[in-house]
């Protein structure tokens, strides 16, 4: 099964007649209802500029058309932020830009995150009716106490009532679920999986409670009035998801990423394996295979340079060593891993040997293991893919 799970990754849609590349557009939705104590990432809570943001979305997307000319696309996804704060008439404009301004194959994946408390059955069935096909939608946990921890605005109920709901409407939704919470048991956690697993779930993104710096979960436990987070019980759990997923034929296809056969996320595994994508939106990231590039963080300052016709935006081009560092660290949270043949091919044998070099002291502690020319974690390994990583970074 993940033999042809992967090979379907990796030939998915990819339209070899055109002679084109597959490729994704991300679609970053600033806004939320309300500031989630652990979230690190860019929004607003003010819908203020809610219109100038959709009018300035649809005007970069024209004014970069041009960016993945020889790429055909594969997904849109819109993250955040929260998306679903969107009605259905605004998604479909901004669908309606990606398709005029790109060439997309036939039956893209198209992904919206959601919140539960904004997915009303009638919401649902609206978004049923649009081209969006696969809802990614933020539970995180389904007890009271983890969810008020947390700040989020929805409650247990909301989130099993949406999910109830929306299995009826889509064939193709992703959960998210939080490990790692202070005061959430290992058997709390098994409650958390089984119950997503009770509706049929198809595809669960599950991550650790990680405290960003300055956000409001730092600030709390700086002040004693939340637990720090256990690093212990977080692997534990981690491996107790991995666990239960493999009961059911979850396929553990990415660090933080579980799916049945046939419902890996395209959107995410183009990132995963090296393809072009393009990145909407303040705070969002683009990467054309040679630059890697990102907006500018901040709504307003967003709005009036798209407004003027400029991109407010930052470029890097990858050097050789950037791109055998991003390899290794994407490679290594995968069940692709990194193949000894493409790093000989695509940097060289001087790259080979650093790479043999730096990992034999994980191969002998069984953290990583080699299979017909191809790195991978262990299921010791896994948790510390991104440690392991960073050992076999290249640094100039």
């Amino acid at each position: 099964m993940i033999q042809t799970q992967i090979n379907n990754i990796n030939n998915s849609k990819n339209p070899s007649s055109s002679g084109r590349l597959g490729g994704a557009i991300y679609i970053h939705i600033p806004f939320c209802k309300q500031a989630c104590f652990y979230c690190d990432f860019h929004f607003s809570t003010s819908l203020k500029k809610k219109e100038d943001m959709i009018l300035s979305l649809i005007k970069e997307i024209e004014i970069r058309k041009d960016e993945l000319k020889n790429t055909i696309i594969e997904s849109i996804y819109f993250g955040g932020g929260t998306p679903s704060v969107l009605n259905t008439d605004e998604i479909q404009v901004l669908i309606d830009a990606v398709y005029r301004n790109h060439t997309v194959i036939e039956n893209p994946e198209i992904t919206l995150e959601a919140n539960p408390d904004d997915l009303s059955e009638e919401k649902i069935i609206e978004l049923s009716k649009t081209p969006i096909n696969r809802l990614s939608i933020g539970v995180q946990s389904f007890f009271e106490k983890d969810l008020k921890l947390m700040n989020r605005a929805h409650n247990s109920s909301e989130a099993k009532k949406c999910l109830e709901i929306a299995t009826r409407y889509f064939s193709n939704i992703s959960v998210d679920l939080i490990y790692g919470i202070p005061d959430c048991t290992n058997d709390e956690w098994r409650d958390n999986i089984q119950t997503a697993l009770s509706f049929g779930i198809p595809h669960i993104s599950s991550y650790a409670l990680t405290v960003e710096p300055k956000t409001a979960l730092a600030t709390l436990i700086k002040k004693g009035k939340i637990k720090n987070v256990d690093d212990e019980k977080a692997e534990e759990q981690f491996h107790i998801l991995i666990e239960e997923l493999k009961k059911v034929d979850f396929v553990h296809y990415e660090l933080s990423n579980f799916g049945k056969e046939g419902f890996f996320s395209q959107n995410n595994s183009s990132y995963w394996l090296g393809k072009p994508y393009l990145g909407i939106g303040p705070s969002a990231h683009s990467f054309n295979g040679i630059q890697r590039s990102w907006n500018v963080r901040n709504n307003a300052k967003y709005i009036k340079a798209i407004q003027e016709n400029t991109l407010p935006i930052e470029r890097e081009t990858l050097t050789k060593t950037d791109g055998y560092n991003e390899y290794i660290m994407t490679g290594l949270r995968t069940i692709w891993g990194v193949s000894i043949e493409k790093i000989e091919k695509d940097f060289g044998g001087k790259y080979v040997k650093y790479l043999e070099k730096q990992a034999k002291k994980h191969l002998e502690q069984e953290l990583l293991i080699i299979e017909n020319r191809v790195l991978r974690t262990t299921p010791k390994g896994k948790f510390l893919s991104d440690g392991i990583s960073s050992d076999l970074f290249m640094v100039n």
